[in-house]
C-alpha cells in the first residue's frame, strides 16, 4: 500500500472541532485514504452519488442529523457536492455534535466550495489530493526505481489504478477518461454539449507548454470565447487541468494576461488525445516533460502548505521562461529540457529586469531534485 502524503495532513487535523474537506478528482484515492485513517466500527459512510443518501439531507434538522449519526464518532460524506445545501447540514452537525469528526470529499469544487464557504467559515480545513506524486512513489518504490519509471509516468501518468495495474494502463486510463473524467462537469447546468467540452480538452491537450488563446480555442471548438472561459473554469475546478498565469512586473513588453494550461496528470492528457506512444519516440516529449515536472512541483508545494506563487514569463518579443516561482519576493526561474545535452540560458531581458532571480535548468537527469 502506497502511503499518501495527505495521510499525515489529515490525521493532524482530526479531533479539532472542524470539518475536514478533501478535494480532488475522482479516482485519485480519497475514499481509500479515509478508510485507512478512520475506524470502520465508529465511522458512518455516506455517498452523495446515491439518491437515498441525498434524500437524508432534505430539510435536515439538527435533531434528524443526530439520529442519522447515532453513536458513530466520525461521519464521512463522499462526493458531498452532489448533496444540495450540504454546507448548512455540515454546520449543524459540527455545532451540535462537538465529539463527531466530519470529513467530506468533493471531486468538483465549483459546487462544493460554493455551498460550504459561508456556512463553514472558521469551521473547516481544506485539503487537496492529487494523483500519486513523485515523492509518494519514490518513498514506496525507492528513488532509483522511480527515476527509471519517468518515461512510463510521462505516458501513463500516476493515477492509483494505473500504477497498480501494470500492463493494463491503456484500458484503465480509457475507463477513467470515459466514465469519470467528465462526470461532474456534465451534471453542471451550463454544459449542454458534451462533445464540445471533449473537443476543447483535446485542443488544450495539444497546446500544453504553449500560451493559449481563448479566441483560437473557440474557433477550433465551435464555441464563443466566453463559453470557452466558462468550460475551462469547470475543467479546472474538476481538477483535470490548471492554469499558469504570466509573471509581469517591470517590462513594458511583458505579457500581463497570458496563460498556459497544463494537466494534473500526463496519462489523462494522453488518453484525451488517444496517444500512448512510448516516450522515447514522441514528438511532444519536451512538452510532456514540462507538464509533468510543473504539475509535480505544484503538488509538492500544495502538500507542503507553501505560499509560493507560480507563473511563466514571456515578452511580446517571444523571450520566455518556462516556469517562475515567487517566494517571499525571491524569484526562481526554471527552464525545462528533456535532453540533458541541450543548454538553456536566462533570457537577457529577464536577467536585466530581475538581476537577483535564480535560474535553473531542469532535465531528466536532475528533475527529481526539485520534487523531493
Amino acid at each position: 500500500m502506497i502511503t499518501r502524503t495527505l495521510d499525515t495532513l489529515t490525521r493532524e487535523r482530526m479531533g479539532k472541532g472542524k470539518a475536514i474537506i478533501v478535494f480532488g478528482a475522482r479516482q485519485v484515492g480519497k475514499t481509500t485514504l479515509l478508510r485507512q485513517i478512520t475506524d470502520s466500527n465508529e465511522t458512518l459512510w455516506l455517498n452523495g452519488d446515491e439518491p437515498d443518501v441525498r434524500a437524508l439531507f432534505d430539510n435536515a434538522s439538527s435533531t434528524r442529523l443526530k439520529a442519522i449519526i447515532g453513536p458513530k464518532r466520525t461521519v464521512v460524506i463522499d462526493e458531498a457536492q452532489r448533496i444540495p445545501d450540504i454546507g448548512i447540514a455540515l454546520k449543524l452537525i459540527i455545532d451540535n455534535n462537538p465529539d463527531v469528526q466530519v470529513i467530506a470529499t468533493g471531486s468538483s469544487s465549483f459546487d462544493l466550495a460554493n455551498v460550504i464557504n459561508e456556512p463553514l467559515t472558521g469551521r473547516k480545513y481544506e485539503l487537496q489530493m492529487y494523483p500519486l506524486s513523485f515523492a509518494e512513489l519514490s518513498t514506496h518504490n525507492g528513488l532509483l526505481d522511480e527515476k527509471r519509471m519517468l518515461p512510463q509516468r510521462l505516458v501513463y501518468g500516476s493515477y492509483p489504478d494505473v500504477v497498480n495495474h501494470s500492463g493494463e494502463e491503456r484500458e484503465v486510463l480509457q475507463e477513467l477518461a470515459d466514465s469519470y473524467l467528465y462526470k461532474d462537469i456534465l451534471m453542471f447546468d451550463r454544459v449542454k454539449k458534451s462533445e464540445k467540452i471533449v473537443k476543447l480538452l483535446q485542443a488544450i491537450a495539444f497546446q500544453i507548454g504553449s500560451e493559449v488563446s481563448y479566441n483560437e480555442l473557440a474557433q477550433l471548438c465551435g464555441l464563443d470565447p466566453k463559453t470557452v472561459d466558462s468550460y475551462i473554469q469547470l475543467l479546472e475546478k474538476s481538477f483535470i487541468i490548471f492554469r499558469l498565469p504570466s509573471f509581469s512586473r517591470n517590462l513594458r513588453n511583458e505579457l500581463k494576461f497570458a496563460k498556459k494550461i497544463y494537466f494534473w496528470d500526463c496519462g489523462i492528457r494522453n488518453a484525451v488525445i488517444g496517444n500512448f506512444q512510448q516516450a522515447e519516440t514522441r514528438l511532444d516529449i519536451g512538452a510532456l516533460f514540462e507538464n509533468y515536472v510543473i504539475a509535480e512541483r505544484m503538488k509538492q508545494q500544495s502538500y507542503a502548505r507553501s505560499f509560493v506563487k507560480s507563473y511563466f514569463w514571456r515578452t511580446s518579443a517571444k523571450q520566455e521562461v518556462d516556469y517562475v516561482e515567487e517566494d517571499n519576493g525571491q524569484l526562481t526561474a526554471y527552464e525545462f529540457k528533456w535532453n540533458p545535452r541541450k543548454k538553456a540560458s536566462v533570457p537577457p531581458s529577464f536577467a536585466r529586469s530581475y538581476p537577483d532571480a535564480r535560474f535553473t535548468t531542469i532535465t531528466r537527469d536532475n528533475y527529481y531534485e526539485i520534487l523531493l
